[in-house]
């Protein structure tokens, strides 16, 4: 079995959610031995970005064990990734032999953890007209992380995607790797994603170091 912990904290992106949570509840129609739950600090409810609420099934104090923490992003990610508490979970869940995977500005919370440092990591490209581009700001702010365009960028253990529904691509990918190919390309399609996962894996492909 493996377990995946969604990581949730106030001001995620709604969309965040349904390319995680969403695609792994979709995978088990079609594989076996996934499991999923969502995690915050306090556990309960979170409010997402623009109105929306979620309750965590898990707070840090009693979070039950698991294999991949996904860090969720959304315009809560600085105060995220200036949370020391947010930031030690992360660090203490790698440090336990846990794989990390943060998708769109979740990259910047993992970048603030220190995991990014000393290899390449991808995070949101696109923005509206104003904002600040967040593969540039971890360019920037992160001399020790190599700033990438890419789909997603898999180093083993730490994985960063791109933003918003790439999310969807990133989560393809992790049932790729612990359920095998054909559960991810039978998830794409009863998600029917299949030909935009096609485009995206043609025009943009993925990383693996």
């Amino acid at each position: 079995m493996t377990v995946f912990a969604i990581l949730a904290y106030p001001g995620i992106e709604p969309i965040d959610i349904g390319a995680t949570h969403g695609v792994l509840s979709m995978a088990t129609r079609v594989t076996g031995g996934l499991a999923f739950h969502v995690l915050s600090k306090q556990g309960g409810e979170v409010a997402m970005a623009n109105g929306l609420s979620i309750l965590a099934n898990h707070g840090f104090a009693d979070a039950p064990a698991a294999d991949i923490l996904m860090v969720l992003g959304g315009p809560g990610w600085p105060d995220a990734a200036a949370d020391p508490e947010i930031l030690a979970h992360i660090r203490a869940f790698h440090a336990g032999g846990g794989t990390v995977a943060a998708v769109c500005t979740g990259g910047m919370i993992l970048a603030a953890s220190g995991l990014l440092d000393g290899g390449a990591a991808t995070t949101k490209r696109e923005i509206v007209t104003g904002e600040a581009r967040p593969l540039d700001l971890l360019r920037d702010r992160h001399g020790a992380v190599e700033a990438v365009e890419a789909r997603f960028v898999d180093r083993g253990r730490v994985l960063t995607g791109g933003g918003v529904s790439l999310g969807i691509d990133m989560t393809l990918h992790l049932i790729e790797r612990v359920a095998g190919e054909r559960a991810a390309r039978e998830t794409a399609r009863i998600l029917e994603y299949s030909t935009a996962w096609e485009a995206n894996r043609a025009a943009f492909p993925g990383r693996v170091l």
